[in-house]
């Protein structure tokens, strides 16, 4: 399961609005690509995932809040 996308926008939740100056800080900026690589099972909680030449496990809650332009489609990572 790779799904490649760029990276358009991060936008934090009101509750935890640092979430997106950490995201930018370990890579999550827009036009990097990033690659879903895979969900923990059971739950699918946390991601997998691929920014640059780094993998991160990401809480869906967390991969939610990074926007992301597919071939045809916008969309959260999750």
């Amino acid at each position: 399961m790779k799904e490649s996308a760029t990276v358009v926008g991060v936008v934090a939740p009101t509750h935890a609005p640092e979430w997106s100056g950490w995201l930018a800080e370990i890579g999550f900026l827009p036009g990097e690509r990033v690659q879903l690589l895979g969900r923990a099972m059971p739950g699918g909680d946390p991601l997998v995932v691929r920014v640059g030449d780094s993998t991160f496990a990401l809480r869906v809650a967390e991969a939610a809040c990074v926007q992301v332009r597919r071939r045809a489609a916008t969309g959260a990572l999750s």
